[in-house]
């Protein structure tokens, strides 16, 4: 295997913008060859409240990851989260001219583009469908349908819709920040991409990634993707907890909530004291680590809980044989797996990405805050390489030409935009 094309990442999150240069080494492995970070001032739940903040907040995220990678980005693969994101299942098929023919990718793309002409919900559009199984002449349970015979092509789908303006929003962003929008990722996936391994989305796991304003959650099972869903809670409502409780800024909560902070109370003894720094002058105040963990683990069983309500929506609680696995920056709360397990009767670990980083990639790579990040890499890898291989050759030119669009939203997007521009 040869090294592959270079891909770039962006996190577009609700407390930092990361941007991922990477590409696959000789051995298939993520090599990261920079990266870039900063703060993120205009998103709020993992929705673009503010345009021109938020480019600034790309372009300086960009311009650090170019100077560390010595790599020019013009275009990136961009993760999609925020309370809009909905997902629903539904059926398909088509019925083939001849038996006598193998089922193709054309078939394939075929039914895809027919769920692409669903009706959507006013100012709801189509952001990805994901074929689950397929079945072929009544024969359920296929898998991979290409070379197979049969006359009805059916096909279960996972289909991830959202907020058209939420999504212009994005776009309009990463264009401001000069940069072209390659493809839109659920963030749950390239998070579940980064840290699940085969054999836990075979027996059956729920991916949970707590960030700064939701907390996103990927259910598969028997290797499909079942369910996902977009909480509209993360590690920044339990800061403000903090905050509004103990009487102090924004800046030192945060800093409370990552140094001190516990996830179980229970693990803290009561004569366990912190002092915080008083302003301008006043007297440092002084916080019972109890008091501040009895703060934490309220705000975090109540996300907990709307964890469990999606897993027992998914209809899968009973499946989850790998349990849980929780990832993002809110993973790194101390007790969090084990209030997990007391709250959910699961089997929980912390998601590292560092499972498909290449030896020579930084260690701060393989921080759960990076996951989203080094899943849109391994998944802008897997659609650049699926894109690739629809290139066919004309027997007559013996030219590459690729196969036509089939209007997905997001060329829809692009078209949208070069209208504005003309």
């Amino acid at each position: 295997m040869s090294q592959s094309e270079i891909i770039v990442g962006l996190d577009i999150g609700t407390t930092k913008i990361a941007v991922i240069v990477g590409r696959k080494d000789i051995h298939g492995k993520i090599e990261v060859l920079g990266s870039g970070k900063a703060d993120s001032i205009g998103v709020m739940r993992g929705s673009v409240i503010n345009i021109e903040k938020t480019a600034e907040s790309i372009r300086a995220a960009v311009k650090e990851a170019e100077s560390k990678s010595n790599v020019s980005i013009a275009e990136v693969y961009v993760g999609i989260a925020g309370q809009h994101i909905k997902s629903i299942q539904q059926r398909g098929n088509i019925l083939r001219n001849s038996i006598e023919e193998e089922i193709s990718q054309k078939d394939l793309d075929s039914l895809i583009e027919n769920m692409h002409k669903l009706v959507m919900k006013p100012g709801e559009e189509i952001i990805d469908i994901i074929p689950q199984e397929f079945i072929i002449d009544n024969e359920p349970g296929i898998k991979q349908p290409i070379g197979m015979s049969g006359v009805c092509l059916e096909a279960n789908f996972h289909i991830i819709t959202g907020q058209i303006s939420a999504i212009k929003n994005i776009v309009r962003s990463v264009k401001k920040a000069n940069l072209e929008v390659k493809d839109l990722i659920l963030e749950p996936l390239a998070s579940a991409e980064a840290v699940l391994d085969e054999r836990e989305k075979e027996a059956g796991v729920a991916l949970v990634d707590i960030g700064g304003g939701t907390s996103d959650i990927a259910i598969f099972q028997d290797g499909i993707i079942r369910h996902t869903a977009v909480i509209p809670l993360g590690g920044n409502i339990i800061t403000e907890d903090v905050k509004e409780g103990c009487t102090i800024i924004k800046s030192q909560a945060e800093a409370l909530k990552t140094k001190f902070g516990s996830a179980l109370a229970s693990e803290n003894k009561d004569e366990e004291i912190v002092a915080i720094p008083g302003l301008r002058g006043r007297q440092p105040k002084e916080i019972s680590l109890k008091n501040l963990a009895n703060i934490i683990q309220a705000r975090m069983e109540e996300i907990l809980e709307h964890v469990m309500y999606e897993i027992k929506s998914s209809g899968y609680e009973k499946k989850l044989i790998a349990g849980i696995v929780i990832t993002g920056g809110g993973a790194m709360l101390k007790h969090i797996s084990q209030l997990t397990e007391f709250m959910t009767g699961m089997d929980t670990r912390i998601g590292y990405p560092n499972e498909h980083l290449s030896s020579n990639s930084s260690e701060e790579m393989a921080h759960p805050i990076y996951s989203t990040g080094i899943g849109l890499v391994i998944k802008g890898l897997e659609r650049s390489e699926k894109e690739n291989s629809k290139e066919i050759i004309e027997p007559k030119s013996n030219k590459k030409v690729k196969k036509p669009s089939n209007g997905s939203f997001l060329d829809n997007i692009k078209s949208f935009f070069d209208e504005e521009v003309k």
